[in-house]
Order: structure tokens, then sequence, then C-alpha cells
């Protein structure tokens, strides 16, 4: 039976924040078994896109999944820009499940994000500036407020509209969070220890003046817009896929290079001082997304025998 899961099904799942960090750990880990094609677009018509990207992980816990994500740019669909996953056993072609993707995209972007902070920030940074507050961004702020739980932190907001008060009232409930919110963008970039992007549209540099960037600063940009100026004089890029990074403009010029990865299997230092200024790309790989199909799979099946496929119709919100 082809198992249907969409977003409220995942929702009465309960994963926590703590799972889905773990979960893009465990892809970047796997990124070397895996098989991992470049994604492919066709343009339907005017601006509007459908982008295939599949990818086929290694065994684990005698299970080899195959998956293929279809993220959908289409004028006039609810919500414009959606997504769709098929999962597959490896082993033998069945197709085991389709689901909404679209919480597995806020989420595994999310994760990904707070485990680059955690990765490369300075020793005992407690201090996150983000800037671009929607629903992308309440995903980091799950991730980063749950990674870390055990110990106060603060969290400075650019402001831009009533975005800040929304998001403030959004992790009210957390009590090992601190906010505050900034209205100038020099203040803001120039006292960020750790900056997160999460600005979808940017077509010029966010922060075009390069002195603002302090020593030891790591900035991540989630939608990998807006800091160009920043490849020409960081320290250290790091990327989740160089097939991707690589065709960035100023790629030949990144002072040094390495894929996040290899970091976390221990091949390279990643910040080796607290004065380095580090720039986190990932760009996201469907590795992310199939690993999350399958760890959602596999707990639907244990609580369910199925669910009866609705058509997710509305945006949704972490």
């Amino acid at each position: 039976m082809v198992t249907v899961i969409q977003q409220s099904q995942i929702e009465q799942l309960h994963i926590n924040p703590a799972e889905c960090i773990e979960w893009v750990k465990f892809g970047f880990l796997a990124k070397d078994g895996s098989q991992m094609p470049a994604k492919l677009s066709v343009h339907p018509q005017g601006e509007d896109f459908m982008t295939s990207m599949p990818c086929l992980l290694p065994k684990h816990n005698d299970k080899k999944y195959f998956g293929i994500k279809l993220v959908s740019r289409i004028e006039g669909q609810m919500p414009t820009l959606k997504s769709d996953i098929t999962l597959y056993d490896a082993e033998t072609g069945q197709l085991l499940a389709v689901m909404d993707g679209d919480w597995i995209t806020a989420m595994r972007t999310g994760a990904v994000a707070a485990l680059a902070a955690r990765t490369f920030q300075q020793k005992g940074t407690d201090t996150y500036s983000m800037i671009g507050l929607g629903n992308i961004a309440r995903a980091v702020g799950l991730c980063l407020i749950e990674d870390n739980k055990d110990r106060r932190i603060t969290i400075r907001l650019m402001r831009y509209k009533d975005q800040a008060e929304q998001f403030i009232e959004r992790f009210k409930a957390y009590d090992n969070v601190t906010f505050e919110i900034i209205d100038d963008k020099n203040a803001f970039v120039a006292e960020a220890d750790v900056l997160i992007s999460c600005v979808t549209v940017a077509t010029e540099l966010l922060f075009p003046d390069d002195t603002l960037f302090k020593k030891g600063v790591t900035v991540i940009p989630v939608h990998v817009r807006g800091f160009q100026n920043c490849d020409l004089f960081f320290d250290k890029v790091f990327g989740d896929d160089t097939g991707q990074i690589e065709k960035f403009k100023y790629f030949k010029q990144f002072r040094e290079y390495d894929e996040i990865h290899h970091v976390l299997q221990g091949k390279n230092p990643g910040r080796t001082n607290d004065e380095e200024r580090i720039l986190s790309y990932n760009y996201g790989i469907a590795l992310h997304d199939i690993v999350f199909a399958s760890r959602i799979y596999e707990k639907a099946k244990a609580s369910a025998d199925g669910f009866e496929y609705v058509k997710q119709d509305q945006k949704i919100w972490v």
C-alpha cells in the first residue's frame, strides 16, 4: 500500500527540531555514499517552473530509499511555491509514499542553518542576528532555540514592518531566548557574531560596506542572496554541495572553500581561530529532503496504516 502523508499528518507526528538537526547532520555524513544527480527544471510558461530533485540514500538500518522531490512555482496555484515528494524502496522499486514537502523544506532548511551556526560560530557565542523574518526564519528559530535549550541565548531581529513583533509573538512560550529589535542596519551587522539571513529576494548587496563585518563573524545566507561582497574577503567559505556553489560568480576567488560535510566528518577543521570570518552557503540538497521523507515515512508507518489524501491548498507556517 502506498502511504499518503500530508501536512496535517506530519504535524501529528510531533517531530522535535532537535531530531531535524540530527537528520540533516546524518544527511551530510551520508553524502559521500549517496547518489544525487543535478536538479532538472522545466518551464511550463512565463516565470513558472517545475524542478525535480532526485536522491538515492545509502543503505541504513537494512533499508535503502530513493526519492524525488518536485518543487513547483505555478502562478495561480495555492500556495504559489509548492513541493511534493515520492519515496521508493530502492531495492524493490516499490513506491512507498507520496507526501507533502512544504514542512520538510522549511524544517530541513532551518535545521541546516542551526547546524551551520553550531559548526562555525566562535567559542562561547550566545547571540544570533536574523534578518528576513518569514516562515523559513521561524524554522531557523525553532531549531536554533532547541539546539541551545540548556542555556540562554539572545536573538537580534532586524526590524521590517511588523515582522519582528510577529516573530517574537511566535516564540513567546520559550524561556531560554531573549529578543532584541534592531532599527539601524549598520549597527545590526557591525555587532553580529552570527548573522543569519532569510531574505528571499535581494537584487543588490544587503550590506555593501565590507568594513562592517567584524572579525570572527559567521554569516549564513539561507537563500544565498545579498552577500556576494563577502565572497571576496571572508577567510573561509563552506557549502553544502560544490556542484551548486561552483556556479557562483566569485567561486574561483574564494580564499578557501570546502563542503560542510568534510568538517562534520573531521576531515577539515572548519574554524581554527576566533578571528576568521566564515561564510556558510547551503543552497539546499535533495539528500536532506529524502532523509526527512524516509524518517517521516517510518514514523507514520509505526503510528498508522495510512492516510486519506486531501490536497494541501494553503501556505503552511511552522
